[in-house]
Order: C-alpha cells, then sequence, then structure tokens
C-alpha cells in the first residue's frame, strides 16, 4: 500500500513531461528539422544516414534522435560517452548484427557526448558504419573539426542545432503552464530574467520553473531578487578546453582589433566568470601588444608585462582590475602589423637565403688566416662617421636588398616611418657618392 502511494505521488520532473512527441513540436530547430531544412528533406526522402547533431546543452538533440528512430521504425539504442567504454560498445555493435540478421531491423545508435570518446574509440566505430550495422547520430556540445576524427567526420553529415531565444523560451513557459494548470508565479521583470539567465538551455528553463513552483508558498509571486535566492548562480556554459574557449578569446581578439573597449571588457567578464584561468588571457593579451598594437605604441608590451605581473603579486580577485585595465589600454591604442608582417617576410626571405654568408666586411677577424681571407676589411664604424650612419650594405653580397618593414602612419610607428624614410635616403646619397668615388678611382 506504501508503495502504491509513494509511487502516485512521485510526478516525472517537468522537462520529461513536456518531452515533443513530435518533430514539429521540438522548438527552435526548424534550420535543420523543418520540411525544406537539411535532416527534414533526409527525414522525407526515408534514407537516413549517418549524422552529428552539435549544438549547447538543452536544445534538443537527445529529443530529436529519439524521434527520428521513431519516425524511421529503427530500434533506438542509447549511449553515452561519459559513461561508456568499449566493452559497452561492443555489446552494442553485436546487438545491432544480430537484430538485423534475424529481424530484419535497423538500429539507430544515439551516442551523447560523442567527443568525449577518444580518438581510437572513435574508429571503433568505422566498420559497422561504413557496413550499415548502425545508424550513428551523434550529439555534441563541442565543435566537431576539433573533436572529431575526419575518417568518422566524412561519413557523417553535421548539422548545427541553435540556442533557444526568447520567443522560444516563452513558448516552453507557455506549455509548462499548460501542463501545470496554474501561471507561473513570477512578475514581468523576474519573467524576462528567467530567459536570460537559462544562457538558451531550454531544459534549463523547464528545471528552474519547477523549481519555482515547489518553492512558491500560496500567493506568492517572485521579483528578479527572489528567482536570484532560488538559483543564486549559474554557471555560463564554458569549457576552458574546448570550443568555448576559443570562441571567446577569439571574440577578445577581434574587439581589441576593432578598438571595441566596451566589448572587449565584456568578453573578458564572459570568460573570468566562466572560470577562465585568468593568465591564460594576460598570455593572450601581451601577444597581442607585440603583435597588433607593436612599435604603434611601444608602452603597449610594457604595459601587459607591468599588468601581468601586478596579477602575479596580488592574485584574483583583486589581480583582475590588471586585466581589464590591459584590455582597456591594448583597446584604445592605435594598432600596427607592421613588424608582425616584417617578421613573416624576414623569415621566409631566411628560408630562402638560408645558406648565404654575411658581407665579409661586417665579419669581425679574430684570427690570421681571417684578415688575410679580407675579414673585417673595409667595415666602417657608424658612430664615427658622418651622422652616426655609414650606409653600408648588410645584407649577404650575393642578395638583393628587401624592404620587411612598412611601418604603418599612426601612433609612434609615425615616427619610426621618420627615421626609417631619413635613413633610406641618407644610404641612397652615400651609396650614389660611393660609386662615383669608385667611378673617379677606376678612371685615375
Amino acid at each position: 500500500m506504501e508503495d502504491t502511494l509513494f509511487s502516485n505521488s512521485v510526478k516525472r520532473p517537468l522537462a520529461d513531461r513536456l518531452r515533443p512527441r513530435s518533430l514539429s513540436e521540438v522548438v527552435g530547430q526548424d534550420n535543420v528539422i523543418g520540411d525544406d531544412a537539411p535532416l527534414g528533406r533526409m527525414l522525407n526522402s526515408g534514407k537516413i544516414t549517418s549524422f552529428i547533431l552539435w549544438g549547447p546543452p538543452g536544445c534538443g538533440k537527445t529529443t530529436i534522435a529519439r524521434l527520428i528512430a521513431e519516425h524511421t521504425n529503427l530500434y533506438f539504442e542509447q549511449i553515452s560517452a561519459v559513461f561508456s567504454g568499449v566493452a559497452d560498445l561492443k555489446r552494442v555493435f553485436q546487438y545491432a548484427q544480430e537484430r538485423r540478421a534475424t529481424q530484419g531491423k535497423g538500429t539507430l545508435l544515439f551516442v551523447d557526448e560523442i567527443h568525449r570518446f577518444n580518438k581510437s574509440q572513435q574508429d571503433g566505430f568505422l566498420p559497422y558504419v561504413e557496413d550499415g550495422t548502425v545508424i550513428l547520430v551523434g550529439a555534441t556540445t563541442e565543435n566537431p573539426s576539433f573533436e572529431l576524427n575526419a575518417a568518422l567526420l566524412s561519413r557523417c553529415q553535421v548539422f548545427v542545432l541553435n540556442r533557444l531565444n526568447e520567443p522560444e523560451f516563452e513558448e516552453l513557459l507557455q506549455r509548462a503552464e499548460k501542463e501545470e494548470g496554474r501561471k507561473l508565479p513570477v512578475d514581468e521583470e523576474a519573467r524576462e530574467f528567467l530567459k536570460t539567465v537559462a544562457d538558451g538551455d531550454g531544459r534549463y528553463i523547464l528545471n528552474l520553473a519547477e523549481s519555482i513552483w515547489n518553492y512558491a508558498k500560496n500567493g506568492e509571486v517572485f521579483d528578479k531578487e527572489g528567482i536570484m535566492k532560488i538559483i543564486r548562480s549559474r554557471a555560463p556554459i564554458y569549457d576552458k578546453g574546448r570550443d568555448g574557449h576559443y570562441n571567446l578569446i577569439s571574440a577578445v581578439h577581434k574587439s581589441l582589433r576593432g578598438s571595441d573597449v566596451d566589448a572587449a571588457l565584456y568578453w573578458v567578464a564572459r570568460m573570468i566568470t566562466a572560470g577562465e584561468d585568468p593568465k591564460y588571457i594576460l598570455r593572450r593579451l601581451t601577444r597581442f601588444a607585440v603583435e597588433d598594437v607593436s612599435l604603434a605604441d611601444p608602452n603597449a608590451v610594457t604595459q601587459a608585462i607591468a599588468c601581468w605581473e601586478t596579477f602575479d603579486r596580488l592574485g584574483a580577485p583583486e589581480g583582475n582590475l590588471a586585466v581589464f585595465q590591459l584590455a582597456a589600454y591594448l583597446a584604445t591604442a592605435p594598432k600596427s602589423v607592421g613588424v608582425y608582417k616584417a617578421m613573416h617576410t624576414a623569415m621566409d626571405a631566411a628560408r630562402r637565403t638560408g645558406s648565404l654568408m654575411p658581407p665579409k666586411n661586417i665579419l669581425n677577424a679574430p684570427t690570421k688566416l681571417m684578415k688575410q681571407l679580407g675579414y673585417s676589411e673595409g667595415y666602417e664604424y657608424d658612430p664615427d662617421c658622418e651622422d652616426g650612419f655609414s650606409g653600408a650594405n648588410y645584407f649577404p653580397d650575393g642578395m638583393v636588398r628587401q624592404k620587411m618593414y612598412f611601418p604603418a602612419d599612426r601612433g609612434f610607428e609615425r615616427e619610426v616611418k621618420k627615421r626609417i624614410e631619413y635613413f633610406d635616403r641618407l644610404r641612397a646619397e652615400k651609396q650614389a657618392r660611393k660609386k662615383q668615388l669608385d667611378k673617379d678611382k677606376a678612371k685615375n
């Protein structure tokens, strides 16, 4: 009797009760499963091939896989790469082969978090996908290009699912209210706040709505502060070692390069609140200082090292201010990639001419033999020359002089450009004078 009472009193979770029963009920993914969308067309054709569903948590990957299995009358087998190993995979493939041989029924194998399998485990899928033992549907929150073997990826289409937006969250909340038979006890601001804090995750907003109903006393209506007390805080969807990590640091870098200080500060804040190591951000900002700012503001790298050292001395959270200070400085600094481009030009020239010796006149001659061979002969000591500049050639004798560095006409690099132009002009004058002297000598 007690078991009966207990089982009747426990409801299935709201998110499970609202799980779509058909593809048309799936919210926010018409770009993939609509009649005119790639996966929708595949289903309508009746010819299902292996594919990967790539999208954020709570966007419907598992639901879509289940519904497709029902739509195609395939046997649905689900495993998670987090909890399964090689033995589990062998068992699944064995059952799939037996089912195919005895019942003539195919198997749709849904692998959640497929990116968690290592490369050799992923290789294990290949023969069974190749011969049609299983139709593989993988779900991943990470970029398949980075996380899946090229061989496996070449045998699967990739469909990108969207994070849910505010109108789609509203639809889910209305479905939840219909299922519960009552309004969600929140004011308008709190309702909008729920959609923001859900961060694209449909499952999360339904679980949060269920928690609110459970917490609410008779007649109580929660405001934003009340919701905050319930949820405390929610870690942003972000994996420091994976795709989200690279997406956000890319956003930081592009915002700095675009001199958008507010966007740069926002993306730095996103990374820090998600738990990123501030030292990683400082390392990338220091690189930016020498790569994208460079001599347009020589003080940028000094600021970078100083902020890094400040963080090391203070630690988090006080030292985080140094990270934001550096981001603000770099975003508002003049930009130049002149030295960056010059480095690549010089490296390319070095690879092409790597065996050419320096001119003998600029080589030291510590031995008698080296002096006899002409080392250091005719070397001019620039500080003793007129203008402090000899105009000598420092490239290899067998190499035509090549322009490597083209400074931008902004920031401090404008001054650098003037200096280079000055030395170029002096060099041309001195070389012309030397050529004339050599001609006069030859005549005499």
